[in-house]
């Protein structure tokens, strides 16, 4: 049997290097994003290039009717899966006061709410007799109280525990989790502004997607728990535990309040 993987967030720049990773190695996918439009291009290109079968679902994974027919159009198709990458993730950066609830509320509907219902119903479908590896994209922002980033930060941390936690619950059915964390990613435009107000350290602590796909994949194969793309972020994340936590927060603001004010500049 082929494996077969799924991939939430599919179209954005990590998921479609996701994508692109497990194609490369003979996968068949089933994607699901937002928009069926970039889905389909994206579905097309990768069956022409790696000769697989592709799959794809539009679906407001924020929308509980939606995430419903998502999991009835998996049911009825009678797929079994070998992966399943939770990538689909949300940030509204800026003061808590100054972020609607709106956007509060989509933040966790999307990177909490979204990333265990997808799970559960997957791992309640799954195949006994067929391995499952589990990827969910977590954030380095995880291991810290992140001022201006403190509803993100901490729905990330909770995708931290939440994968390490079910890790163990799973390891007797076959099952492996892998919570992939990492810095800075050249997802969007926005991502790529963000990572350069940041100066020297924004780009020493940024990975090259596609490599951070390939690391990611190859340590879920192997069983490993947690991926964090390169040296220095390791390094920083295990500094960050010899420092308290209201200090690591006080020096977060005053770096990003610095940062802010480099951007202004620079779009004077």
């Amino acid at each position: 049997m082929r494996d077969h993987a799924f991939i939430t967030g599919a179209t954005g720049g990590l998921g479609k290097a996701f994508a692109v990773e497990c194609a490369s190695r003979g996968w068949d996918l089933f994607l699901t994003d937002l928009q069926e439009d970039r889905l389909s291009l994206l579905a097309g290109s990768l069956e022409k290039t790696y000769g697989i079968a592709v799959r794809s679902h539009a679906c407001d994974l924020t929308d509980p009717s939606c995430r419903r027919a998502l999991f009835e159009t998996i049911r009825l198709a009678g797929l079994d899966f070998t992966f399943l990458i939770n990538v689909a993730g949300l940030d509204h950066e800026g003061p808590f006061l100054e972020r609607s609830r709106d956007e509060l509320r989509s933040i966790i509907r999307l990177n909490v709410e979204a990333t265990l219902e997808v799970t559960h119903a997957l791992l309640e479908a799954a195949d006994a007799s067929v391995p499952l590896h589990i990827i969910n994209v977590s954030s380095l922002a995880a291991f810290y109280p992140m001022p201006i980033k403190a509803t993100y930060a901490a729905s990330k941390r909770f995708l931290l525990d939440f994968s390490l936690a079910l890790r163990e619950e799973v390891r007797s059915r076959g099952v492996t989790v892998t919570v992939l964390c990492p810095a800075g990613l050249p997802t969007t435009a926005g991502t790529i502004r963000a990572i350069e107000s940041q100066g020297l350290m924004g780009q020493l602590t940024t990975r090259d997607i596609g490599g951070v796909a390939a690391q990611t994949v190859e340590a879920a194969l192997r069983g490993r728990p947690l991926v964090i793309p390169g040296a220095l972020n390791r390094l920083l994340q295990l500094a960050g535990g010899l420092v308290p936590p209201s200090g690591l927060a006080s020096f977060i603001v005053k770096r990003w309040r610095a940062a802010h004010r480099r951007a202004q500049a620079a779009d004077a």
